[in-house]
C-alpha cells in the first residue's frame, strides 16, 4: 500500500486557539497555520517513556499516524503533517498529528437539533451512506475501526461526514481476516460477540456500531444504553430479543453466555426507530443481527434498496469557524 510522504514543520508554524476534544491517544486543539492561514486540528500525544501506560499509548498513536497515512478517502479525517519533539518545559516526548479541521461532530449536531425536531431523513440516509462508504474503504484493506461512536464522525461546514480517531484501529492481515485482542468499542456501541466474549471478532464489530449510530440518528436517542457490560447486553435483549441458538449458532458456547439470561422473545426495533420507513428497518435489522457471520457487510449496505433514492446534496446547518 502506497504511504503519503508528509514534510515535518516546526510547531512555530503553527498558531493553538483552544481545546476541541479528548480522544484516547491525546489532546486535540483547534490551531492554524501561520503561513497559509488554514485551520488545522492539532493533536498533542505525551507519554512519559518508564511507564507501561505511556508506551502503550504511544504506541496507539503512531498506529493511528500509520493508518491514517494509508487511508485517504473523502469521508476520512486527513493527516496533513506530523511534528515529533522534545517539549522544552516537560521531559515528555510529543507527537502532533496535524490533522484536516473539521467543526462539529455527530453527536454534537443530534444535541443541537431542538427538542420537537428531529433529523431530516434525507440527512440520515446521507450520513449512513457516507460513514459506510468510509468503514467499505477501511474494511477492503483489511482495517478494522474499533471504535465508532458519533463523537468520532466529524463534519465540515459544507456538511460532509468523515471517521476520525484511528486510535483503537487494528489490521487484521487481509479483508475479512480476524483478530483476537479484546475489542475497544465503546460501550454503548460494543456488539454482542465482544460483550460476550467470543476470543476472536472483525469487520462485523464495525457494522453493529454503525446501526447503533443509524438508529440514534433516527431517534436521537443512544438505542442500547446500559450502564455496565451486563447491564447493556440485557438492554439490547429487550429490543433485539434474548439470542439462542436457532438465532445465532454457537451463542450459548461463548465465554459470556449463561443459561440464566431473562427470555425476551419480543422483536422490539421496529417501535424504537419509529421515523423509519420498511426500507430503513430493513437495512438496520440487518446491520443488528447477532451471528456476526450473518451481518450485512459494508458491500452490500452499499447496494441496499434503502439508497435507491440517496441525495447527498442535502446539508445540515453548520457554523463555519473562523
Amino acid at each position: 500500500m502506497e504511504e503519503t510522504e508528509f514534510q515535518l514543520f516546526p510547531l512555530d508554524d503553527y498558531s493553538i486557539s483552544e481545546r476541541v476534544s479528548e480522544g484516547r491517544t491525546g489532546v486535540v486543539y483547534k490551531g492554524k497555520n501561520k503561513k497559509t492561514g488554514r485551520l488545522v486540528a492539532l493533536k498533542i500525544i505525551k507519554y512519559q517513556r518508564d511507564t507501561e501506560e505511556g508506551g502503550e499509548m504511544l504506541f496507539s498513536a503512531l498506529r493511528e499516524i500509520s493508518l491514517l497515512k494509508q487511508l485517504r478517502h473523502p469521508n476520512i479525517v486527513s493527516l496533513l503533517d506530523v511534528i515529533i519533539g522534545n517539549r522544552k518545559e516537560n521531559p515528555k516526548l510529543c507527537y502532533y498529528p496535524i490533522l484536516e479541521f473539521l467543526e462539529t461532530d455527530l453527536g454534537e449536531y443530534i444535541r443541537s437539533i431542538a427538542p420537537d425536531q428531529y433529523m431530516d431523513p434525507k440527512l440520515v440516509k446521507s450520513y449512513v451512506y457516507q460513514i459506510n462508504q468510509a468503514l467499505l474503504f477501511c474494511h477492503q484493506r483489511g482495517v478494522i475501526h474499533r471504535d465508532l461512536k458519533p463523537q468520532n464522525l466529524l463534519i465540515n461546514k459544507d456538511g460532509l461526514i468523515k471517521l476520525a480517531d484511528f486510535g483503537a484501529g487494528r489490521k487484521c492481515g487481509q479483508p475479512g481476516g480476524e483478530i483476537c485482542t479484546s475489542g475497544m468499542v465503546t460501550l454503548w456501541y460494543r456488539a454482542p460477540e465482544i460483550l460476550l466474549g467470543a476470543p476472536k471478532y472483525s469487520c462485523p464489530i464495525d457494522i453493529w456500531s454503525i446501526g447503533c449510530i443509524f438508529a440514534e440518528m433516527d431517534m436521537k436517542e443512544i438505542l442500547f444504553k446500559g450502564d455496565s457490560e451486563i447491564g447493556h447486553l440485557l438492554k439490547i435483549f429487550q429490543i433485539l430479543r434474548t439470542p439462542t441458538e436457532e438465532i445465532w449458532k454457537g451463542v450459548s458456547s461463548l465465554p459470556g453466555y449463561t443459561a440464566g439470561f431473562p427470555k425476551w422473545t419480543d422483536f422490539n426495533l421496529k417501535k424504537s426507530v419509529k421515523n423509519l420507513k420498511d426500507d430503513g428497518t430493513d437495512l438496520l435489522g440487518k446491520m443488528l443481527l447477532y451471528d456476526p457471520g450473518q451481518r450485512i457487510s459494508a458491500e452490500s449496505i452499499a447496494v441496499h434498496p434503502y439508497f435507491n433514492d440517496l441525495d447527498l446534496n442535502v446539508k445540515p446547518f453548520i457554523v463555519e469557524s473562523q
